[in-house]
């Protein structure tokens, strides 16, 4: 289970101006979609994610360091050492991002490449959290700076998913269709180059400036490029990890090795130049696999999935958290933590909680209405989870607290 965030949907149509079913049914994965900022929240709509303000901070301010920083010019990426170096007497890092190299080379036509702001800026933080339990998939997020007159990369395809959200200035993009639909991960544009280059001269499936307040979807693998004109702009790029049938299939052949027909030797001496061998060989062992997809187990290839879609629960305050245990009392209020996958099973009279990423916590049978109640998602107080004595529900509810499992209601 996944601890409630938001309303279903309610972040998602932050960026997309049609309805959500509809955008289910007809645009994902299939098309790109242009969402206008009248559509959405006006022009302002993203700057309480990211401005240039805040640019400035993470650059000047926060002693970011790469690979949190990427620097392309001419569609190429920069080496670090061009914006990178020590951090000072005692600091013994040699990778900070240096605010002045950045500026000359911004100033020069470079695109800053903001990296990973999901982890580091708190209103991307709270914002991807949500976006992401509401469409099951992991988010990572990065802000490009073009400036004026200027293109970051060349047109390319990404093996993901992105929604592309305008926060301030404007740029131009040109979307071709895929030369490849639907790549996996294993298969970037770098691969068809020249595919990729010849498809980006023909008619655009799209051209359209991108204004403040205004986004753009674009399912993996249509081409794309962006630049900019007479100002510098600022965009995010949501990008969405993909979830394929192809995925499935990976899963299916790492749990076939339970089949001792599949994992058996071929015959000695065999003779891979000879095709009547090979081809019995290969008809024993798709013979053997279709027999051994047929007792596959659902849940079991679910729960692998599962793993694949982990999403980090919101960050929480250790030093707080701690603070509000050691003062917890009955008439506390505790809620699950916000993003937190969690699953329970029973053996005799143990259950285990199991938690994404392969963590366990063990504990009573007798906890478990309690526990449930605790992760349902709704805050609770802790005098009224389902035990027998305030002393028992102290002591489990202290127990969920330090294992970063619930968070002051």
């Amino acid at each position: 289970m996944t601890a409630t965030l938001t309303r279903r949907d309610a972040v998602l149509r932050r960026i997309v101006a049609n309805d959500p079913a509809e955008f289910a049914a007809s645009w994902w994965g299939r098309a790109p979609l242009l969402s206008r900022a009248a559509d959405l929240g006006g022009p302002e709509g993203f700057r309480d994610l990211l401005s240039s303000a805040a640019v400035d901070e993470l650059l000047s301010r926060r002693g970011l360091r790469t690979p949190f920083l990427r620097v392309a010019q001419q569609g190429k990426v920069l080496p670090a050492g061009r914006f990178t170096g020590g951090g000072g007497p005692g600091a013994e890092i040699t990778d900070q991002v240096h605010d002045e190299q950045v500026m000359r080379l911004f100033a020069d036509g470079a695109t800053l490449v903001l990296q990973g702001l999901h982890r580091i800026w708190e209103p991307l933080i709270d914002f991807t959290g949500r976006l992401g339990a509401e469409l099951a998939r992991p988010l990572q997020v990065n802000a490009y700076l073009t400036p004026p007159s200027s293109q970051g990369f060349a047109t390319h395809y990404d093996t993901h998913d992105v929604f592309v959200l305008q926060v301030e200035g404007t740029k131009r993009w040109i979307i071709h269709p895929p030369v490849l639909p639907d790549p996996l991960e294993r298969q970037p544009w770098g691969g068809r180059a020249d595919e990729v280059a010849a498809t980006a001269e023909g008619r655009a499936a799209l051209d359209v400036v991108l204004q403040p307040g205004d986004a753009l979807y674009l399912p993996r693998g249509w081409l794309h490029s962006a630049r900019t004109d007479k100002g510098r702009s600022l965009h995010l790029t949501i990008g969405i990890r993909g979830l394929t049938r192809y995925a499935l299939v990976e899963e299916l052949l790492g749990m076939a090795v339970t089949d001792p027909r599949l994992r058996a030797s071929l015959p000695y001496g065999f003779d891979l130049t000879d095709p009547d061998a090979v081809g019995a060989e290969l008809t024993a062992t798709v013979g053997a696999l279709r027999d051994w997809l047929l007792t596959a187990d659902p849940e079991q290839v679910a729960a692998a999935l599962r793993d694949r879609t982990v999403t980090r629960p919101v960050p929480l305050n250790p030093l707080a958290q701690l603070d509000f245990a050691d003062s917890l009392t009955p008439a506390s209020k505790i809620t699950a933590r916000p993003g937190l996958r969690w699953e329970l099973t029973r053996d005799g009279d143990r259950m285990t909680v199991r938690l994404a990423g392969g963590r366990t916590l063990t504990m009573p049978v007798s906890c478990e209405p309690a526990v449930r109640v605790a992760l349902d998602g709704v805050p609770c107080t802790v005098g009224d989870l389902p035990l027998d004595d305030d002393a028992d529900r102290l002591v489990l509810a202290r127990r969920l607290l330090t294992e970063g499992l619930v968070v002051p209601g």
